[in-house]
Parts: C-alpha cells; sequence; structure tokens
C-alpha cells in the first residue's frame, strides 16, 4: 500500500517538475513615479491613468517594467540505440533483475493442512517428572 502511494506521489511530483521547466511566463510591472501600481503574470498591468497627461506633457513620469521568464524549449528525448554499450548492458540487466526480482515463490502444497493432532489424555512430563530448565 505504502509502495503504490509513493510510487503515485513520485510520479505527480515528476510531472509537475517537467510542466513547470516548460512553462513560459512574463511579470509586468506598473511603475508611476517611484511607486509600483500594478503587478501582473501573464496578462498585462494595468495602467494608473496618467496616459491622458502624459499627451499633453512631453515628459512621461510612468514606465513598464517587463521581465520574461523562459522555459524550457526542447526536451531531449533519447532512444535506446544512442546509448554506449556499456549503459545499454547495464540497463537491460537492471531491468531483468528488477522484474524477475520480485516474482513470488511457488505455493507449496501443505498435505497435513487440515488435520488436527489428537486430545492428550496425559501429559507425559509431569508423569515422568521430565522438565526443561
Amino acid at each position: 500500500m505504502i509502495k503504490t502511494i509513493l510510487h503515485k506521489v513520485f510520479s505527480i511530483t515528476l510531472a509537475l517538475l517537467v510542466l513547470f521547466s516548460t512553462v513560459s511566463f512574463t511579470i509586468e510591472k506598473h511603475f508611476c513615479g517611484d511607486v509600483l501600481v500594478d503587478v501582473a503574470v501573464f496578462t498585462e498591468a494595468d495602467k494608473c491613468g496618467m496616459e491622458a497627461l502624459e499627451m499633453l506633457r512631453s515628459k512621461s513620469c510612468c514606465k513598464d517594467e517587463v521581465k520574461v521568464v523562459k522555459g524550457q524549449d526542447e526536451l531531449n528525448v533519447s532512444s535506446f540505440d544512442e546509448l554506449k554499450l556499456q549503459k545499454q548492458q547495464f540497463l537491460a540487466a537492471f531491468i531483468y533483475t528488477y522484474i524477475t526480482g520480485f516474482s513470488g515463490l511457488p505455493k507449496k502444497t501443505v498435505p497435513h493442512k487440515d488435520y488436527s493432532p489428537p486430545n492428550l489424555v496425559y501429559d507425559i512430563q509431569v508423569l515422568d517428572q521430565v522438565f526443561l530448565i
């Protein structure tokens, strides 16, 4: 039971690791002067409403800062034939021993499984006064 739970947790963890290592996203910040107005992930940051005044003035007090976090673009998928001979032998031996290592022993039949011993009429050790010390 614990083995299956650990197997599922490990599989989900690895799947999430692959997912998050390949996802790219942007973080956009909008500053009005030196004050941070809005931060947005995946979308455009909201403006502070000073754009109308910026058209009248030539100098802008607002600035946008965009940070792009790039994920991994390509995942390398290698085949068994691309491995060196030593690694192929190790991998084949490991898989073979892993598969055969968990095979159970054959079930043996016990011929006297349903046999119940006879009731003791006399306690022989007490009659002969032989005790283990």
